[in-house]
């Protein structure tokens, strides 16, 4: 009987142990969407203002700046880590290609302005970046504590989910 008593208690602690740890890693990857989530506004609040010193020089570029106003306006509406990765995605290529309009106007590359925001994005999608990496090795430690043995079972009992990576392209 003491033996019971002895082992019910250690399953007792093992498995307040793995609950807590399952909620620490929760929100580490809580925490670090939330960072992601502050650089992606940081560069929605400065497409606009990129877009509108582009299309002062290059009024034919429409289609871009149109794409990239609903690619944000999209992206602004969506919390699925894997949606928002992939508009996120397209939005960075359209911004480059935006970017790279610049080099056929010289006043345009010359504009103060316009290579302030363009310093400011390139900011921001390095700080993107690197809260990226720290997000996906946030869901990566949980989701491999949900799929363990014997953490798996704490985990179904308390309806832990595994997360999703949020896969943003390197280059962009």
């Amino acid at each position: 009987m003491e033996y019971l008593l002895i082992l019910l208690a250690g399953l007792i602690i093992w498995a307040i142990i793995i609950y807590n740890l399952l909620v620490r890693d929760k929100n580490r990857v809580l925490a670090s969407w939330s960072d992601i989530d502050v650089q992606l506004k940081r560069r929605h609040d400065l497409i606009p203002k990129l877009v509108e010193a582009v299309k002062q020089y290059a009024s034919y570029e429409s289609s871009t700046i149109a794409a990239i106003t609903e690619l944000r306006k999209q992206s602004e509406a969506v919390d699925s880590a894997g949606r928002k990765a992939q508009l996120e995605k397209d939005l960075g290529s359209k911004l480059h290609r935006l970017i790279a309009i610049a080099e056929d106007y010289p006043d345009l590359k010359a504009n103060e302005s316009f290579l302030d925001l363009q310093r400011n994005l390139t900011d921001v999608e390095q700080h993107i970046q690197y809260a990226r990496r720290y997000y996906n090795g946030a869901v990566r430690n949980l989701n491999v504590r949900i799929q363990s043995f014997p953490d798996m079972f704490i985990a179904r009992l308390f309806n832990f989910i595994p997360a999703e990576f949020f896969d943003f392209d390197e280059s962009s």
